[in-house]
């Protein structure tokens, strides 16, 4: 008798253990839960609130007061550029005399200009220009075209508005249809990002802009005046 009861006594004190540990690790799983909730709720705010990554930010560009002077060389046209640009001729091998760079030292970025006499082949300078343009639409989202059109002036041409990364963002062509030829083409000398550049680019078309609005021949000047 005295044996059995020994033995109940070691299972019954095995028993009150067992439930002490499984006591035990319910509480502390319980309290953890708790834990993990509670800091779950602070960290996550409201149910409305949504985090998101913030927007890329870009410097604050101070833009120059817009002021234009007359540019007048020994090239047959003449035109008024900001005066916060800068002009020096194509330095390129194959650059002819008439070809010029219009500097934005700020914005670095350079407005290129080829001049070319025409001689019956105004066509192919259409189609040249037209090709090098559409070159630009692998990396374009689109193209807009805009007719140039002075009578009085003797002005015509096309404005290509190219949108999107492309390498330029800004094209076209002037020309009296029968002595003279100019094509223009923007570029920034940076790897082609529309967000960072848009700003800028939006400034520099309006100078773009006036440049073609006060494009003049020389010789068609010299004919009026006559």
């Amino acid at each position: 008798m005295k044996t059995n009861s020994l033995k109940f006594k070691v299972q019954s004190s095995k028993l009150r253990v067992l439930h002490l540990r499984h006591y035990f690790q319910t509480a502390l799983s319980c309290f953890l839960f708790l834990v993990s909730c509670f800091c779950l709720s602070s960290c996550g705010g409201s149910e409305d609130e949504t985090i998101a990554p913030k927007p890329r930010a870009y410097f604050r560009l101070n833009f120059p007061e817009k002021k234009y002077i007359v540019y007048d060389s020994v090239c047959p046209f003449t035109f008024e550029r900001p005066t916060y640009s800068q002009m020096d001729r194509d330095r390129n091998v194959d650059a002819e005399p008439c070809w010029l760079n219009v500097n934005f030292p700020s914005f670095n970025g350079t407005l290129h200009l080829s001049y070319k006499v025409v001689n019956n082949n105004i066509q192919q300078y259409l189609e040249d220009t037209y090709t090098l343009a559409s070159k630009h639409q692998i990396k374009a989202s689109g193209i807009e075209e805009k007719l140039i059109r002075r009578d009085s002036s003797h002005v015509y041409g096309l404005i290509y508005e190219i949108e999107g990364n492309a390498a330029s963002a800004m094209q076209f062509y002037l020309t009296d249809s029968t002595k003279h030829f100019i094509r223009g083409a923007l570029y920034f000398n940076e790897v082609p990002n529309i967000d960072s550049i848009a700003p800028v680019l939006a400034f520099i078309k309006k100078d773009i802009f006036h440049m073609i609005n006060t494009f003049e021949w020389k010789d068609d000047n010299v004919s009026r005046k006559k």
